[in-house]
């Protein structure tokens, strides 16, 4: 039986269509049609009319922070509840990331440790330079009290939407939050282009800076001409030409994850012990179906199992507070992460499982969970 991934690609003959038009038209490097187009489809979904395509989400997460002003040695707001890819980007700045633990209600950064930190930052005199939120699993963080904190203290807001791509709060599209906004199309996210991500902003000016700055800070002149230091971040007309079909199939691809989540739920009904991540608005992209267990030996018994089955699992992403790489770093957290790592796990979520595959995975995890150490 084939082994069943936590999150695979979901790729079929509309990709393979659009890359090998490209192939065939000869856009295979660096830019082309599809690049521009990609750009242009993912500003039709957020309604921002800056998007730079680029090699990832966190080439995309490197230069929002350059642009919204970051420089070495300033403060950042980070969440710590994330991948290392968050934090990562603000070293990559030559800037310290202060961290900030969750709330219950989102799993995202607290509002009330966001506005316990800038307090404090204001009566030290040292306030960051910015502040990097993180729509986790898919779900947008409380902007409704974040984006006003941002606003009162003068400090600019990186929406992380890398995990949120198509998600909405309060009806308005994930990713335009903040000042600035990027999205991830990694291999194992809601839809891929292999690898790669995107910038967005309200202005185009924003954009146009982005995209210089991604193209090595080239000169429009006939020869190489450079007056600062860029980066080769741009993503390929290749990989864009996928994106463009995956763009066109999200809206069914996270339906499908929904879906898998609302059948996890109805198969874990009843069950003592376990609960599933809040979700504070229907605006959810579904990217990963996430539970808690209140005993943190039957998480690691579940795991456990679903490998043995040759099904992979992971635990929910351990907080950049607690990473040697960030052990000196400064946070404000209250132990909402720490449990949320030592007690959750994700279960295969990809919109490919069949309903006999996630039936599968439900009933070896609730055997599991029956039969508990």
């Amino acid at each position: 039986m084939a082994r069943i991934f936590l999150s695979p690609p979901d790729v079929g003959p509309l990709e393979r269509e659009y890359l090998l038009r490209a192939f065939d038209e000869g856009w295979i490097a660096p830019v082309g049609p599809d690049l521009d187009a990609f750009e242009a489809e993912i500003s039709a979904l957020t309604g921002w009319p800056g998007a730079v395509a680029l090699a990832s989400g966190t080439a995309a997460l490197h230069l929002a922070l350059l642009e919204v002003g970051v420089q070495p040695g300033d403060d950042v707001f980070v969440s710590t509840f994330t991948f290392a890819a968050t934090a990562n980007a603000v070293a990559y700045c030559g800037a310290n990331p202060v961290f900030i633990d969750s709330d219950d209600a989102t799993w995202n950064m607290s509002p009330e440790l966001l506005e316990q930190a800038l307090t404090d930052a204001a009566a030290a005199g040292r306030l960051p330079a910015a502040v990097v939120v993180v729509d986790l699993y898919g779900q947008c963080a409380d902007y409704d009290r974040i984006v006003p904190l941002c606003q009162r203290f003068g400090v600019p807001l990186v929406e992380d939407a890398a995990e949120a791509l198509g998600a909405t709060y309060r009806g308005r599209p994930a990713g335009t939050f903040g000042d600035v906004g990027l999205f991830s199309f990694n291999g194992n996210k809601i839809m891929t282009t292999s690898g790669g991500g995107m910038f967005v902003s309200p202005t185009t000016e924003t954009a146009d800076r982005v995209r210089y700055l991604a193209t090595q800070a080239r000169q429009p002149a006939v020869h190489y001409e450079h007056t600062e230091i860029g980066w080769n971040y741009r993503l390929s007309n290749l990989l864009a030409a996928i994106g463009r079909a995956q763009l066109e199939r999200l809206p069914a691809m996270s339906a499908r994850r929904v879906e898998i989540n609302a059948r996890y739920r109805d198969a874990f009904a009843g069950l003592e012990g376990v609960s599933f991540m809040p979700i504070a608005d229907p605006g959810w992209n579904g990217w990963l179906t996430c539970v808690v267990f209140d005993d943190p030996a039957v998480r690691d018994h579940v795991q456990k199992t679903l490998e043995t089955a040759d099904i992979e699992s992971r635990p929910l992403w351990k907080p950049m507070h607690l990473q040697p790489v960030f052990a000196d770093s400064a946070c404000v957290v209250d132990g909402t992460s720490q449990r949320l790592f030592d007690h959750g796990l994700c279960l295969p979520s990809g919109s490919v499982l069949t309903d006999a595959d996630v039936d599968r995975v439900a009933g070896l995890a609730i055997e599991a969970i029956r039969s508990r150490p």
